[in-house]
C-alpha cells in the first residue's frame, strides 16, 4: 500500500498533468509556416501596369507598340518581369520612346 508521502507525490504530479493539459486546450493551434511565394516570372498586363504604377490602359498601349515585350500563351497575354524591370532601366536612362497618345 502506498505511504501518505507517495500519495502526495502522485497527487501533485497528477495536478501537474492537469495543468500541462489545461494549456494545451486552451493555446491555439499552431499554424504550419506559409510556404514562400515564388518570384513570378511572366505577369499579366494588370501586375506589369501596377509594378510600374500605370494604368492599365497605357500598359496596353506600352506592348502594342513594341516599348514592353510581351507573348502570348494560348488566349492569355503575358508579359516578362525581366521586360519590366529592362523597360522601367530605359526610362530611367531616357532611351525609352513615350506613347501617351
Amino acid at each position: 500500500m502506498a505511504t501518505a508521502q507517495e500519495l502526495s507525490q502522485l497527487a501533485a504530479t497528477l495536478a501537474k498533468l492537469a495543468d500541462t493539459i489545461a494549456e494545451r486546450e486552451t493555446a491555439p493551434p499552431e499554424q504550419p509556416a506559409p510556404k514562400p511565394t515564388p518570384e513570378r516570372i511572366m505577369l499579366t498586363a494588370e501586375e506589369a501596369a501596377e509594378r510600374l504604377g500605370i494604368g492599365r490602359t497605357l500598359i496596353y498601349r506600352l506592348i502594342r507598340h513594341g516599348e514592353i515585350e510581351s507573348v502570348r500563351i494560348g488566349r492569355l497575354r503575358r508579359i516578362p518581369a525581366t521586360a519590366v524591370h529592362d523597360y522601367a532601366t530605359r526610362l530611367i536612362n531616357g532611351t525609352a520612346t513615350t506613347h501617351a497618345a
